[in-house]
């Protein structure tokens, strides 16, 4: 069996005195692509953050590559090899595509390297490379997207956590967008992808986790999943 690179064991995060998160245990392997699916407020988000160390853990625990990282920063987990394309994108929007891309690298000194992983970025978004001068701040919300998961790309992640890359999208960037997250993963990277579009994330993933409420009530292979008649009727309009 593959190495488990991310551990969460008995999760629990609150915001003030209501609890989001309400003891959640999940794992990421090596070579996986695993989805936590559910729907608005269940918690999905804020699991993604209690991973990444910028919300709180009341309880638990958060593992990578064996070693427990509960409260370390966010740019110490980058360094180590774990990058995360926030909700909502948090480009620099006063930064051109090109500063926004290198902003990725900036825990990396091997400047070779660096230019090489520009140009396999651009050609991963080739929308981004006829663009690359201009200022992130002008760019559609799909193009924000594409820059938000190739400046993340650019850190040379070991996983990779995407949190909702096709929430506000058109359906034709949608497409786009996972086509880029299947083209990653065929890359090597590991991938946990939190997403609303239940139908979409179970195509193209390994492993599946269904959060309701705070908690885990549902987890196995995605393709199992998709044909749940539980996850189906909750999650596909059926």
């Amino acid at each position: 069996m593959a190495q488990t690179l991310l551990k969460v064991k008995g999760l629990k995060v609150a915001y003030g005195g209501i609890e989001a998160v309400k003891g959640v245990d999940l794992e990421v392997r090596a070579g996986e692509l695993v989805t936590l699916i559910g729907s608005n407020g269940a918690g999905k988000t804020s699991t993604m953050k209690a991973i990444t160390g910028s919300l709180p853990l009341v309880n638990g625990d958060i593992e990578y590559l064996g070693q427990s990282i509960r409260g370390k920063g966010a740019w110490d987990l980058v360094e180590q090899g774990l990058a995360m394309v926030p909700e909502g994108r948090g480009v620099f929007t006063r930064m051109t595509i090109t500063e926004n891309l290198l902003m990725g690298a900036y825990v990396r000194s091997d400047k070779a390297a660096i230019d090489e992983d520009l140009g396999r970025v651009f050609a991963l978004f080739p929308r981004l490379k006829e663009r690359r001068d201009q200022l992130a701040g002008t760019m559609s919300g799909g193009e924000q997207q594409m820059l938000a998961m190739g400046r993340a790309l650019m850190s040379r992640p070991k996983v990779l956590l995407l949190d909702e890359p096709s929430m506000g999208l058109s359906p034709i960037m949608v497409d786009k967008i996972f086509e880029v997250v299947r083209d990653v993963y065929a890359q090597g990277v590991t991938i946990l992808l939190v997403e609303q579009n239940a139908s979409r994330a179970l195509n193209i993933a390994d492993r599946a986790y269904v959060m309701e409420s705070g908690l885990l009530t549902m987890t196995g292979p995605a393709a199992q999943l998709l044909v749940d008649p539980r996850v189906r009727a909750a999650y596909l309009g059926e």
